[in-house]
């Protein structure tokens, strides 16, 4: 049964015979690193020839080599495995580029298609407006012996870029402005990735995709909604180039989010500017920069699955996205202790050492206990004690109880304060029969206090982050001037020693701080937040 209208087409088409299996292609084109809407398009092309038992390419919609690199290709893939997703076939419009010449060729030779001499601008101005037809080309009447002459002129570099170009002939008043007489190959002496040298003109993308998509064998060309009105070109070439069966396009909304910068135009812009640390800063909406953030691929994917397909463009909100991330990780994440801003804690009427049992992950019944060395010297929050506490105050203060966490509770007995009034230590008093898991002390505690052990603690460096966006609101433009360059924020913090000796890569939720990713930089523990504890979002 049909989930979405994506696969109410693919029924239909079933259905009347018109194939008897599915090839979809995922097309990015290499000029920049994929971002987390791109994640929805994988979901959609990947997903549904999954569903289908069908086929999904990886096809790189290289026709403008100034703009692509190697590098970005590389990303790609390694964005695309990272997700979980195995293509059938890796592909590159320019695989293609002498059968999509010959095809080009055809077009002249039965007069679709000719050269013109007008400039951009030129062409632009006389493509016309919604309500008034275009006007013909001077060049449009050519003959195809003198088009076909001109074309192979081109191909052959006598022409410098912009001089000449070839059009398709269709139709000047078209309410269709796509229609109109568009250009199918340009002159570029670029280099290209791949080919070199060996070409100095390229196709348009207009022309190229539908004949890539035959070619490979592609049944549903899924798009985003930007190329519906692109679709009567899209079939037009497939028609006049006579093929069968001729591919389907079906267009769905992109995935857009509040406070990111959707773009890789201007994430680019941050890149090269130095706005940000490289196209996988933590702060970006590159799958790279989520990766390198620690937000887990099946997450995205769960976020894109309940983002639906639609029709219909609309902006998602960015906390629903961090509520989603939040909800997979408090059900995955162990649990660990880090103190961002330390205050001593001595526990006076203890000595020796002991292990406190440390739940893992309190949510997942398999995931057990481990052990956390307690002392008689410990780092609580510096905000965890107060010696002017304001009302219903539920940390530590001056006669209050408090339990640390997984250990026992204590009681805040007397503060040290040096020469300025700032409290450098609290003393406090234990109460063995206290213990976690065994409490006969009838002591009531309202307030659970995360902590460290003074002298096994690790230095580490904590990273916290800001949107890059200051709002929401106006997205789509010019980001400058709302860009939020001063969202990344570090800070000292003692933590467990559990945390450096985890692998590299684990996210997880520091108690009462955050979820974050643990990395080693320079043999430097380094935490760096994936997502705050509190949910803003309004389910």
């Amino acid at each position: 049964m049909a989930d979405n209208f994506i696969e109410q087409f693919i029924d239909e088409d079933l259905a009347a015979g018109k194939i008897s299996s599915i090839q979809t292609r995922f097309p990015p084109e290499p000029n920049g690193y994929l971002h987390i809407g791109h994640a929805k398009s994988m979901f959609i092309n990947f997903g549904t020839a999954e569903k289908y038992h069908g086929k999904c390419n990886l096809f790189f919609d290289d026709t403008n080599p100034s703009k692509e690199k190697t590098e970005y290709v590389d990303a790609i893939r390694r964005d695309i495995l990272w997700l979980g997703y195995h293509w059938e076939k890796e592909v590159y419009a320019s695989d293609f580029f002498d059968v999509i010449y010959e095809y080009a060729e055809k077009l002249i030779k039965e007069g679709k298609a000719f050269v013109c001499d007008l400039s951009a601008d030129e062409i632009r101005e006389t493509r016309g407006t919604l309500t008034e037809p275009g006007k013909e080309s001077p060049y449009r009447n050519r003959t195809p012996e003198e088009n076909l002459t001109l074309f192979r002129e081109m191909r052959d570099g006598k022409y410098q870029d912009g001089e000449k170009c070839l059009r398709a002939k269709i139709d000047m008043a078209s309410p269709n402005v796509n229609l109109r007489d568009p250009v199918i190959y340009r002159i570029l002496h670029a280099t290209h990735h791949r080919t070199g040298d060996k070409w100095c003109i390229y196709p348009m993308y207009d022309y190229a995709h539908p004949i890539c998509d035959f070619l490979q064998g592609v049944t549903h060309s899924l798009c985003t909604l930007e190329f519906e009105d692109h679709r009567p070109l899209y079939d037009w070439v497939g028609v006049n180039l006579g093929f069968s069966p001729k591919p389907r396009q079906i267009e769905f909304a992109r995935l857009n989010l509040t406070n990111l910068v959707m773009s890789k135009r201007y994430l680019k812009k941050l890149v090269e500017e130095g706005s940000v640390h490289g196209w996988d800063d933590p702060r970006m909406p590159t799958l790279a920069g989520l990766r390198n953030r620690g937000i887990p691929a099946e997450a995205i994917k769960d976020f894109c699955q309940r983002a639906g397909v639609t029709k219909a463009q609309s902006e998602c909100e960015i906390g629903y996205f961090e509520a989603v991330v939040r909800d997979y990780l408090n059900l995955h994440a162990p649990r660990a202790m880090a103190v961002v801003d330390p205050l001593k804690l001595t526990v006076t009427n203890y000595e020796g050492e002991e292990d406190a049992d440390f739940e893992i992950n309190q949510l997942d019944e398999n995931a057990g206990t481990r052990k956390v060395k307690f002392g008689k010297e410990l780092y609580i929050e510096r905000g965890d004690f107060s010696l002017d506490p304001p009302p219903k105050y539920h940390r530590l203060k001056i006669g209050s109880y408090c339990r640390l966490k997984s250990a026992y509770i204590v009681r805040a007995d007397e503060a040290v304060t040096d020469e300025e009034g700032n409290v450098v230590e609290v003393r406090c008093t234990y109460f063995p029969e206290s213990r976690s898991g065994n409490d006969t002390s009838g002591i009531k505690a309202k307030g659970v206090l995360h902590w460290v052990n003074a002298e096994t603690c690790v230095d580490a460096e904590l990273r916290q982050y800001e949107h890059l966006l200051r709002d929401a609101d106006y997205s789509g433009q010019d980001f400058s001037e709302r860009i939020d360059l001063d969202s990344e924020h570090i800070f000292s913090a003692k933590a467990e020693p559990y945390l450096k000796e985890a692998a590299d890569g684990t996210a997880f939720q520091l108690m009462r701080t955050g979820y974050y990713k643990k990395a080693t930089e320079n043999g430097k523990l380094v935490l760096s937040e994936i997502v705050s504890l509190k949910d803003n979002f309004n389910k």
